[in-house]
């Protein structure tokens, strides 16, 4: 018998994007609106940066940074791992989900690699690059 449901494979599906997206937005409200009990973690800014999702919807890794110095990545990702089990169980309250999935915090590191992207392109080589006229389709007038 043959399975009808074939894998692509290269990136997340959409339902797994969806249900990312979802707990990302609750999991954002929960922490601004301070609803979890620890005064650690509320004095925290954190910002959800991101959720992504096993293919089964069981694991939700959530990148997550600490705003304006209010505290250090580490600290902000103990707080919220110590508070999981709470989150866990508002996520499941709020969402329509077979199983809450179980929350894996890691630090979002996309503002590095836009700060990154940042100095690669004004370097001086990099921008002479750029600017340079494209030389292969003066090739093909030939």
């Amino acid at each position: 018998m043959s399975n009808k449901r074939s894998s692509s494979g290269d990136g997340p599906k959409l339902r797994q994007l969806r249900v990312g997206e979802l707990i990302r937005r609750t999991l954002s409200d929960m922490l601004n609106r301070a609803e979890i009990h620890d005064t650690d973690l509320n004095r925290m800014s954190i910002t959800v940066g991101e959720v992504s999702c096993s293919p089964d919807l069981k694991v939700a890794t959530v990148y997550v940074m600490p705003l304006m110095g209010s505290a250090s990545v580490d600290e902000a990702i103990a707080a919220l791992a110590r508070n999981k089990h709470e989150m866990r169980l508002r996520l499941a309250s709020e969402l329509t989900l077979k199983y809450a999935p179980d929350l894996r915090f890691r630090p979002d590191e996309t503002f590095d690699r836009l700060d990154e992207t940042r100095r690669l392109f004004s370097d001086p080589t990099v921008q002479r690059d750029i600017s340079a006229p494209d030389s292969s389709s003066d090739d093909k007038d030939d």
